[in-house]
């Protein structure tokens, strides 16, 4: 389910909250899908229980797990459902380097469509699927 890199420059609970995206992403988490406890995915990655625990706190925070008392940690109903006005504006400044980047290194615009469509096929998934079926009714 989740792969630890020791040898990553990237906190551990970073990888953690990535690769859960990254499997809700992919439609191998669904909604309502139930997760592994702290501790129980704590122990199979080898990690402290703590940062496990920062790693669903922060996913809960950003609405893709929720926590139900007594009965566990699921995968929420609106995980990709929610628009995070903010988040969407860090990533488009995030991709604005790399697109200067890209120009200045003689990289046509064109190509890098290319490589994004190549990466969603690459990703796949779920979100794929549902970025097709959106585009042939449109």
């Amino acid at each position: 389910m989740i792969q630890i890199d020791p040898r990553s420059s990237t906190p551990i609970y970073e990888q953690i909250i990535q690769q859960m995206k990254e499997l809700c992403f992919k439609g191998l988490l669904k909604s309502g899908d139930k997760l592994p406890s702290v501790r129980e995915l704590s122990t199979m990655i080898i990690a402290n229980p703590n940062t496990v625990s920062k790693a669903y706190k922060e996913l809960e925070r950003q609405g893709i797990i929720e926590t139900h008392r007594g009965r566990g940690t699921f995968v929420s109903e609106n995980a990709r459902e929610t628009v995070d006005e903010g988040k969407m504006e860090m990533i488009k400044e995030q991709l604005k380097p790399l697109i200067i980047d890209a120009f200045y290194a003689g990289i046509d615009f064109n190509h890098i469509h290319d490589w994004i469509d190549e990466i969603k096929k690459k990703v796949g998934g779920e979100a794929h699927a549902r970025n097709k079926k959106s585009e042939e009714n449109n």
